[in-house]
């Protein structure tokens, strides 16, 4: 018999519905995010040029959006590059030239990438800022001064009042700064920096995960993780601050002190939520060094009104995004598998698959075995398992009677 030839990396990739993070070591950004607490003048200075970037972002895409509707014209970044340097001219703004440039050019470049990921699939049309929203001003190394572990902004004396909760590592400067007012009125600043992240020594361990509501997620060592619902803790908190805002005067100084209080809650809900997320996948990516999960199409869930704010607050996504990028910097085995695997339904002892499962019924027994089984470890061993039997063949783990395997079975079928 003749040898069969191998596939490539690019042939399996195409072959199975799933993604491996990369594990290579290699130089990675990595954002270092603090608190800073600026002087009156630095508030003035900072608030303006937000308030500039945002002006000519909106500027911007009203523009862009006019330009196609009204005339079917494409404008691009160039294009609101010139018209920036117009607008500049004008009487009425020239307040424009009070503040850095970067920040406004690099506003139309943010613009310019909306409107990419928009053409692109992922995302949706770019919407217009808004001043009760906050602001962000970015800066690139044309526009700020890093010395002696201080930063200077441009049109700043005086350095950035930094909480230096973490410090940054040897050596290391920002490339970029992003200085950010959250609705609350806490003032950030996100450092950009060029790290290099060991690998973690293997470790013998391997999990499989199935995300809930009612825990967050079952392992496939039988354990349970509770979900801490950081918005249903809150939930009485806000609600008492949204009712005394509903009740002041619109635009009176009552109304904005009570929108912060609103603001400062859900920012606690935020925060809580945040902190929770990042232990749990710093730990988990630790202790085991393959990683399977289920390829959950979130946007698609949260259009179930029932069930809506549940999935919202257990954060699905962001738990999935962390999980990724971590095994992608710490050199683990990230594995996705397709959303369609019947996970739930598949005896994970001797594979039978029952035809239905409501979500009702959190144990059962096999029909065909007799195997007695908990449904989210049934299934989070089923993940792994099928993780795994992706991590080293390539083979596709999409059920048999999908619609899309019986799509390309009829688009492969020859007519008689």
């Amino acid at each position: 018999m003749g040898l069969k030839p191998r596939r490539s990396r690019a042939a399996l990739i195409n072959l199975a519905s799933y993604r491996i993070s990369d594990i290579s070591v290699r130089m990675t950004q990595k954002a270092f995010k603090y608190r800073f607490y600026p002087t009156p003048e630095q508030e003035i200075l900072l608030r303006k040029t937000m308030g500039c970037a945002r002006l000519v972002y909106n500027r911007a895409l009203a523009a862009r959006t006019e330009a196609w509707y009204e005339r079917q014209e494409r404008v691009g970044y160039s294009e609101t590059s010139t018209m920036l340097t117009s607008w500049k001219k004008q009487e009425d703004l020239q307040f424009l030239n009070e503040v850095s440039s970067v920040p406004l050019q690099q506003g139309l470049r943010h613009l310019q990438t909306a409107f990419t990921n928009f053409f692109g699939g992922r995302a949706k049309y770019p919407n217009f800022k808004k001043k009760h929203h906050g602001g962000n001003a970015e800066f690139t190394k044309a526009a700020f001064k890093w010395r002696d572990g201080q930063v200077f902004l441009a049109k700043c004396s005086q350095p950035l009042d930094v909480r230096w909760s973490r410090q940054l590592p040897n050596g290391a400067e920002p490339s970029t700064i992003t200085v950010k007012l959250l609705p609350s009125g806490r003032w950030t600043v996100a450092m950009f920096v060029d790290v290099e992240i060991a690998k973690l020594p293997e470790s013998p361990n391997q999990i499989g995960l199935d995300l809930g509501i009612t825990s967050l997620m079952a392992l496939s060592n039988g354990v349970h993780l509770a979900n801490p619902k950081a918005f249903k803790a809150k939930r009485r908190k806000l609600r008492q601050a949204q009712k005394a805002l509903s009740r002041k005067k619109k635009r009176s100084n009552n109304r904005h002190k009570a929108r912060l209080k609103v603001a400062k809650v859900h920012a606690e809900i935020s925060d809580t939520r945040h902190d929770f997320l990042h232990k749990l996948t710093t730990r988990l990516v630790r202790e085991n060094q393959v990683i399977a999960v289920e390829d959950l199409s979130v946007k698609n869930m949260v259009k179930n009104r029932k069930l809506a704010l549940s999935i919202s607050d257990a954060s699905w996504g962001e738990l999935v995004r962390q999980l990724e990028y971590k095994s992608n910097w710490y050199g683990r085995t990230f594995v996705k598998i397709d959303r369609w695997f019947p996970s739930s339904k598949r005896c994970g002892h001797c594979g039978h698959i029952v035809d239905k499962l409501p979500l009702n019924i959190r144990e059962w027994d096999c029909p065909k075995c007799g195997t007695h089984h908990d449904r989210d470890v049934n299934a989070a061993k089923n993940i792994l398992a099928a993780g795994l039997a992706v991590n080293v063949c390539g083979a596709t783990v999409r059920p048999e009677q999908s619609k899309s395997v019986k799509a390309g079975a009829m688009k492969q079928k020859p007519k008689s």
